[in-house]
């Protein structure tokens, strides 16, 4: 519909399988797996159940009859008691035992919890599939030679290799927060209007253990192992806030990748991918705008921001339980998740995409290089007999010299010319080149590089090497 408001989240930047995970079709038929695992395990408990309403139920999962559940809301104003009557209208045996001792949080925050634990599960394999991309190009380019920067200012050289596994530190980090929450997933359990779970005693006519049992087969039927030990009537918003925290820190490793890649493409150093037919600019057709970038840039400021939401949710909850938290959940967890997803999108797909350009970093690291390599040029000099405070002044003088010609004029860098031309150093210009080879000045970049792919790297894409390669279109 082009009259109605569209979230650019769905319609621009989301997979349609996160789509999905926060759909209604989803979420509705999380809820009737619920009543039928309540049920089921209520009836091994010894409650009378038959095998008969409970197969009712599992013949109406996924034919939601929303028409009579969205006119029976109207009427009475409770959305899950409008899913418990809708389900019933086509399990009329079932009816009575529909929701039995529950209460409205049974379904809606148990399926919360599994939404967002499958969510979890499509960002974790979307960042290895981003690890796996930036792996290739970290070992393509471990030896080739850059100007580094500190403060935007030239420093000591790297590698781009290098500087790539800076990229994947930070979202080996994002993979550990994902991978150590989905370790701890729990459900909230059966526990009743305030967590005490009475409604289920009184069911069982005061046999605590079976109160306890019920919890973990309800559990285990929803493939999870535990539930959470106590809550209110509401599993604590705590675990909302933790994992958009995840998802945020996700956003900021990103929006770090794309501001170096933005910063490159205006030095003309690396580029992200422009197609053949792209428009960089309406006005000027030459431009060629780093608009991938810009948008991870863009969504992962949104992401940080909407992790406040479940924050200050967290915070502000009022004993067992308030309803200031709904409204909100419905909009700052399903929207940070689909941020994510087209975020992690865009960054496979420009990671995958990169084009480096080596000459244009060659010239511009040989620019700087000379400043840098004056301390060797120093000791070479003084190896040969010269006098460290006389080289010190009179490279101080050359260099300044050489940094107004730079600067002032608009020049190439001649320091190394003025070096040569001083008797002081005895050195010819054919012997200062052999000393500024760029791969004398990045240290350990290379071996660094080698050494985190496959201590670091490699251990993680062995855990998951049975995901399909991915690859990441975007749609705008």
């Amino acid at each position: 519909m082009k009259n109605t408001y569209e979230s650019p989240l769905s319609a621009r930047y989301a997979d349609a399988e996160m789509k999905f995970l926060f759909s209604p079709d989803k979420k509705f038929q999380t809820w009737r797996r619920l009543w039928i695992a309540l049920a089921e395990a209520e009836k091994e408990l010894g409650l009378p159940i038959t095998q008969e309403q409970i197969d009712e139920m599992k013949a109406h999962v996924e034919d939601i009859n929303y028409e009579v559940a969205e006119a029976r809301e109207k009427e009475v104003r409770h959305d899950v008691m409008s899913h418990v009557y809708a389900f019933g209208q086509q399990c009329p045996k079932a009816m009575p035992i529909i929701h039995l001792g529950a209460t409205s949080c049974y379904v809606g925050d148990n399926t919360d919890i599994i939404i967002m634990t499958e969510a979890l599960r499509v960002v974790e394999r979307k960042i290895v599939g981003v690890l796996r991309v930036l792996r290739k190009f970290a070992d393509e380019y471990k030896n080739l030679p850059t100007l580094a920067f500190t403060h935007f200012q030239p420093a000591q050289p790297t590698t781009v290799g290098k500087r790539a596994t800076l990229w994947m530190q930070e979202l080996v980090m994002d993979l550990e927060d994902v991978r150590y929450q989905l370790s701890k997933a729990k459900l909230l359990g059966s526990k009743g209007t305030t967590g005490t779970q009475a409604s289920f005693l009184e069911l069982f006519d005061g046999d605590h253990s079976k109160v306890k049992e019920l919890d973990k087969k309800i559990a285990e039927k929803m493939g999870y192992t535990s539930c959470f030990a106590v809550s209110g009537q509401t599993y604590s918003r705590k675990l909302d806030s933790q994992i958009l925290s995840i998802l945020s820190g996700i956003a900021q490793s990103a929006a770090k990748f794309s501001n170096d890649i933005r910063l490159l493409q205006h030095l003309k150093e690396v580029e992200e991918p422009f197609e053949k037919n792209q428009i960089g600019s309406s006005a000027m057709a030459y431009k060629r705008n780093p608009m991938r970038s810009e948008r991870i840039a863009s969504l992962a400021r949104y992401v940080i921001c909407d992790s406040l939401n479940p924050a200050i949710t967290a915070a502000t909850q009022w004993f067992e339980r308030t309803l200031d938290d709904s409204a909100n959940k419905r909009i700052s967890v399903p929207e940070a998740f689909l941020a994510v997803d087209g975020i992690l999108n865009l960054y496979m797909n420009v990671a995958d995409g990169l084009v480096v350009y080596p000459k244009v970093i060659d010239q511009h690291l040989r620019r700087e290089l000379p400043f840098m390599a004056t301390e060797n040029i120093m000791m070479d000099a003084v190896k040969r007999g010269g006098n460290r405070q006389q080289l010190h002044e009179a490279i101080r003088q050359h260099s300044m010299a050489a940094s107004r010609v730079v600067k002032e004029q608009g020049g190439e860098n001649d320091l190394l010319s003025r070096i040569a031309a001083d008797p002081l150093f005895g050195v010819s210009r054919e012997e200062l080149d052999k000393l500024v080879d760029p791969s004398l000045y990045v240290g350990r970049a290379p071996q660094q590089t080698d050494d985190f792919l496959h201590e670091v790297i490699d251990p993680i894409l062995s855990d998951f090497s049975d995901l399909p390669q991915e690859t990441a279109e975007i749609d705008v």
